[in-house]
């Protein structure tokens, strides 16, 4: 069945969300994660798509202290019994386009180059940068004309706070 709705979480999504990230990740980080950047603000977009009142997906869109007006794309999960049905692409290039008509200048990810690099990320937006979590997987994607003017990527606090609790 690949029938699934597209859309911003609501209240009610958010045990389906705990519940997905923390079967699909091996760690409970990434649900911490979520529930930090959502109670601190700095969640700007949370999709989830469902089938009826099933969450199968999730990309979270959090705001990055620097660049300004960007966002860090993180985490993107899908239910294992609907994996490689597209609602992992699915979801990026909806999140994508939300961001984009909402005006932010750019998206960075950290992740599978092979991946992302569909979706236009590249690692080149963002290899003359300084962040913690620099290297080949780290990779921008500019949604305005020009290019990241910022010379260092910061996240929002709650990465570093979930990665010091282990």
């Amino acid at each position: 069945m690949t029938n699934y709705l597209i859309r911003v979480e609501t209240a009610h999504d958010r045990n389906g969300i705990t519940e997905l990230l923390l079967s699909a990740f091996p760690t409970s980080q990434e649900a911490r994660l979520v529930r930090k950047l959502r109670r601190d603000g700095d969640l700007v977009l949370s999709l989830v798509a469902v089938d009826g009142s099933d969450v199968a997906g999730h990309a979270g869109f959090s705001r990055l202290l620097s660049p300004n007006a960007s966002l860090a794309l993180a985490p993107v999960a899908v239910t294992a019994g609907r994996r490689c049905q597209g609602i992992a692409f699915a979801l990026v290039v909806d999140g994508l386009e939300r961001a984009r008509a909402d005006g932010w200048q750019a998206v960075i990810v950290l992740g599978d180059p092979d991946y992302y690099q569909r979706f236009g990320f590249s690692h080149e937006v963002v290899s003359d940068k300084t962040c913690k979590y620099a290297g080949p997987a780290l990779m921008g994607m500019t949604l305005t004309r020009g290019s990241i003017a910022e010379s260092h990527i910061e996240y929002a606090p709650a990465f570093s706070s979930i990665e010091s609790s282990g």
